[in-house]
């Protein structure tokens, strides 16, 4: 079974994220910290990560970068969720190794759609 992985400090999106997920048939993983999650990362190997990129402890950008440095965790492919829509926050995502980008407030549907797409590209 595919695993998701949702990181966000938020519980209600955090929740939602993870029920569209799990309707959706993937085995889903939640942390509430950046602190967490990395841990959770290396722990579970989870298939997908959704990082939200302000989050308690290590933010989601530190917890990508350090899945992009960790030997065994390069293939994880990591959808960066967040408020900060500007273009420099978007650039810096991509250019730090984020699969996609995907900006709050969203569509849960359009997030399904995101990881079935990065999915679908790492196995092609």
């Amino acid at each position: 079974m595919t695993t998701v992985l949702v990181a966000d400090d938020d519980r209600d999106i955090r929740d939602l994220v993870a029920f569209k997920l799990e309707a959706a048939g993937f085995d889903v993983l939640v942390s509430g910290d950046g602190d967490d999650a990395y841990a959770s990362a290396v722990q579970h190997r989870p298939d997908v990560a959704v990082l939200d990129v302000m989050m308690p402890g290590l933010s989601g950008l530190q917890v990508l970068q350090r899945l992009r440095s960790h030997p065994e965790m390069g293939s994880t492919r990591v959808i960066l969720l967040t408020a900060k829509a500007q273009e420099a926050d978007v650039e810096s995502g991509f250019s730090m190794g984020a699969d996609d980008y995907v900006v709050k407030p969203f569509s849960p549907r359009e997030l399904l759609s995101r990881v079935q797409a990065v999915l679908a590209r790492s196995s092609a």
